[in-house]
C-alpha cells in the first residue's frame, strides 16, 4: 500500500448499542480495535466509516468511531430532511462528509427521499453515497444528474447480476461519470458476482473498464467486516486486494485510486511518504 492509502467503505458494530427497527440484525461485534488490526495488516492509513443499515438513523456508533480515529477518518451518516442544524453541524465537525442512500433491502433512505435530504445536507459540504442494483441506473439517471455536487456509487455499481460493458445499464454509469461529479467504489465484487469465489471475473471486467475510463473518479474500499456475505463466508481481504491489483495493473493508477482520489473527495491532507 502506498503512503496515505484510504479504505473508503467499512463499518463498525457494537452489540452494546441495539440495532434499530427496520434494519438487519447486528452481525456481531466489530470494534475500532478490530479494524485497527485489519488496517495495520493491510497497510492502510485512512478510512471512511459508513453508517450500517443495522443502526438506521442512530449515528451514535459512527460518531464514537470517528472520534477514536481522529483526523485519519471521515464518515458517511444517515439523516432525514428534518434533522436540525445543530445535529448537522455536530456530524460535520466529527468528520461526516456524506449522506447514505441504500435502495435495497433494509435501507433507511432511498431515492424517494434523496432530493429533499440532499437539499438539506449539501450546504454542509456533504455529498450523496448511493447503493443500488446498478441495473436500475437508467431509471434513476436523471435524478442523479440533478444532485448538487458530487455523488458516489458503491461496489462497482453493484449490478445484480453484472452486465456486459456494452449494456445500457453500464453505459448509464459511464454517462454519470462523464458529469465529472460521479465517483465509483471499486469494492466488494463478491456481493454482485454471478461466479462466486472463482475469481469474480464478471465484476473484474467492469473494474478494469472503469479504471481505464476514468481513473480520476475511482475509489477503493474493503467493505470490512463484510456483513452478510453471500453464502455466509467472508472473503479473504488480501486475496480481494490482489484481484484489484490484477484488474488495475498500473501502479500510478492504483496510487491515484488509493491515495489521491479519496484525499480530494474527503478532504484529507496530502500524504507524507
Amino acid at each position: 500500500m502506498p503512503a496515505g492509502a484510504c479504505d473508503t467503505h467499512m463499518h463498525v458494530y457494537s452489540q452494546a448499542v441495539a440495532g434499530a427497527p427496520g434494519g438487519p440484525p447486528l452481525p456481531g461485534d466489530y470494534s475500532v480495535a478490530d479494524y485497527r488490526a485489519f488496517q495495520a495488516n493491510m497497510g492502510l492509513q485512512r478510512v471512511v466509516v459508513v453508517q450500517p443499515n443495522a443502526y438506521q438513523f442512530d449515528n451514535s456508533v459512527l460518531l464514537l468511531t470517528l472520534r477514536a480515529f481522529g483526523e485519519s477518518a471521515r464518515g458517511v451518516a444517515v439523516v432525514n430532511s428534518d434533522t436540525d442544524d445543530a445535529r448537522l453541524e455536530t456530524l460535520t465537525l466529527a468528520g461526516v462528509r456524506a449522506q447514505r442512500f441504500y435502495a435495497l433491502r433494509w435501507g433507511a433512505m432511498d431515492f424517494e427521499a434523496m432530493d429533499a435530504v440532499m437539499r438539506r445536507v449539501h450546504p454542509y459540504g456533504w455529498h450523496a453515497n448511493i447503493q443500488l442494483n446498478g441495473n436500475a441506473l437508467p431509471l434513476h439517471e436523471d435524478q442523479l444528474r440533478r444532485l448538487p455536487g458530487d455523488f458516489v456509487i458503491d461496489h462497482v455499481g453493484k449490478f445484480l447480476p453484472p452486465p456486459d460493458t456494452k449494456s445500457e445499464a453500464f453505459r448509464a454509469l459511464l454517462r454519470l461519470i462523464d458529469t465529472g461529479r460521479c465517483w465509483v467504489k471499486l469494492s466488494a465484487p463478491y456481493e454482485s458476482s454471478a461466479q462466486g469465489a472463482s475469481g469474480y471475473s464478471d465484476v473484474g471486467s467492469l473494474v478494469a473498464t472503469l479504471a481505464m475510463y476514468a481513473p480520476e473518479r475511482m475509489l477503493w474500499a474493503s467493505n470490512w467486516p463484510h456483513p452478510f456475505p453471500p453464502g455466509g463466508e467472508a472473503p479473504d481481504d488480501r486475496a480481494l486486494f490482489s484481484l484489484f491489483a490484477q484488474w488495475v495493473p498500473d501502479a500510478v493508477t492504483r496510487h491515484r485510486i488509493l491515495v489521491d482520489n479519496p484525499a480530494q473527495l474527503y478532504g484529507f491532507a496530502p500524504a507524507v511518504s
